[in-house]
């Protein structure tokens, strides 16, 4: 699926509201989460910043936080997956 610049603005602006959702927890814990980028194949990149990078839960945070948060918002995203920190 192809998009146009202004259609990836919204779909990023649609997913970056997602993650609003969740900002709240991850920042109390001291972490937040960046979107890297969204894809051809309509995956979302994220990177897990702050104490979230090393948490021993930080696999849960991404399958029954962010990506359930992000598909729930924005259907369009079929997968979203997590890049080490810089």
């Amino acid at each position: 699926m192809s998009t146009t610049d202004t259609q990836m603005e919204e779909l990023i602006a649609r997913v970056e509201a997602s993650l609003d959702t969740m900002r709240p927890y991850l920042r109390k814990d001291g972490g937040d989460v960046e979107v890297v980028e969204i894809d051809d194949q309509q995956t979302l990149w994220v990177r897990l910043v702050g104490a979230c990078e090393t948490c021993p839960q930080s696999f849960m945070t991404m399958k029954a936080g962010i990506e359930e948060a992000v598909k729930n918002a924005v259907p369009e995203i079929v997968a979203v997956k997590s890049i080490a920190a810089k």
